[in-house]
């Protein structure tokens, strides 16, 4: 595997081939490729199909984070339908690396100013994201990066301003959403991979998340305690509306 801390990498095998979490070689994963693909005639063209292709038929679930090696691959989270940011990343890679075209995984670490209580209960009062994943696409030239994370319902729903993907551009999440409001926050760069960095990222996260963000049975008492606590203030009397 390649990682680049600094800078971009130099285009080669390593960001063609298939690899465990960027499995091309699964055929689900190359007629999605080829089917979203189809009609584009320059690797501008080609991105950006993938792109959203991705971005909105993928739906965005940060509920199904768990560190285990399947979850992350590209192969899984179209069977899914739904994911969180990194094998959402990791299925663009993959649909650009199956149509020819040079793919990586970059991280960063990422501020969610606009993370829901549920969300900020779960992750343990928390409201930084480690390891935010987007793709980094080489482009006529030149190294992109493109984070499909958030699909359009999701962003009409929480007033947040979509990502879009014109191939030349870096395609990242907006700093502010609809209203004005601080959306996202990046603060950390960790570099570049030609392979997606399981041992990495799952141990990061679980040095520094509960156990209520990335295993099923923890997230659901936290859920249920969360649903409790609600309950409880609902029930407050100074809290109830006079009857009109």
């Amino acid at each position: 595997m390649e990682f680049i801390k600094d800078g971009v990498p130099d285009v080669g095998p390593a960001f063609l081939n298939p690899t465990e979490f960027f499995d091309f070689d699964n055929d689900e994963v190359r007629q999605f490729a080829y089917g979203a693909a189809a009609g584009a005639g320059t690797v501008k063209e080609k991105a950006i199909n993938l792109f959203y292709a991705v971005r909105d038929r993928i739906r965005y679930d940060p509920y199904r984070i768990r560190l285990e090696r399947d979850l992350f691959k590209a192969s899984s989270v179209l069977a899914a339908g739904a994911g969180f940011c990194l094998p959402k990343a990791n299925l663009l890679i993959a649909a650009c690396r199956a149509v020819g075209v040079p793919a990586a995984i970059g991280l960063s670490d990422v501020l969610n100013h606009l993370c829901t209580e549920r969300l900020r209960h779960i992750m343990g009062g928390k409201d930084k994201f480690l390891h935010h994943g987007y793709a980094v696409i080489h482009i006529d030239g030149k190294w992109i990066k493109a984070a499909p994370a958030f699909n359009i319902e999701l962003c009409e729903k929480f007033d947040v301003l979509p990502t879009e993907f014109d191939g030349e551009s870096h395609a990242l999440f907006q700093e502010f959403d609809a209203k004005g409001r601080r959306h996202m926050e990046y603060s950390a760069d960790h570099g570049i991979w030609s392979d997606f960095p399981f041992e990495r990222v799952t141990s990061d996260f679980s040095n520094y998340y509960p156990e209520s963000f990335y295993v099923d049975a923890a997230r659901e008492a936290a859920n249920s305690a969360f649903d409790a606590i609600k309950d409880a203030e609902r029930k407050k009397f100074e809290e109830e509306k006079p009857i009109a």
